[in-house]
């Protein structure tokens, strides 16, 4: 056989061979794993890992909505308290998750950014946050616990704002 003709010998083995392997069945993604930590007072996870087939979201953070609007301007009496605004906050990221087809079970990561409270003396609330926290994540409807930071800022965009939370979520690829 010539030089060419092996060459295309090879070329039509090789097509063969790779039109079979287009057949098989593809692999299933692994899926997210998450470490719990033992008997954690707070909802979140120690660390999640996400395998190759995912998509990743990133979802800007979200300030409370106007809970008083006869409340001052630039107050946290407009908003509430830390409570109320990460309930709020939430389900401000709630509706961005809807429209992009996801749930609070698929988000994997989450930055919280606290502002001192005036009544706590200039402290974080980090009890009343994970009090709203705790009624979405971890629980027996929506078990998945993401991988979490808080932390304390002087301000946020919106004065009288004390609460912002942005999410990381993952989906398997269709």
């Amino acid at each position: 056989m010539t030089k060419a003709g092996n060459i295309a010998f090879a070329s039509s083995i090789i097509s063969l061979a790779l039109a079979g392997c287009a057949s098989w069945p593809r692999a299933q993604p692994m899926p997210i794993s998450r470490v719990e930590i033992p008997n954690a007072p707070i909802a979140i996870s120690a660390a999640v890992t996400v395998p190759p087939g995912y998509t990743t979201y990133y979802i800007s953070g979200a300030l409370a909505a106007v809970a008083n609007p006869n409340a001052p301007a630039g107050s946290t009496d407009r908003y509430g308290n830390t409570e109320t605004q990460t309930a709020s906050v939430l389900a401000q990221l709630k509706k961005s998750l809807d429209k992009l087809g996801l749930t609070y079970g698929d988000v994997v990561a989450a930055h919280v950014f606290l502002v001192g409270d005036p009544a706590m003396g200039g402290k974080m609330d980090f009890v009343g946050m994970n009090k709203a926290w705790a009624k979405e994540f971890g629980t027996p409807e929506q078990p998945n616990k993401p991988a979490r930071a808080a932390v304390q800022v002087v301000a946020l965009a919106a004065p009288g704002a004390l609460v912002e939370i942005e999410f990381i979520a993952a989906k398997k690829v269709p």
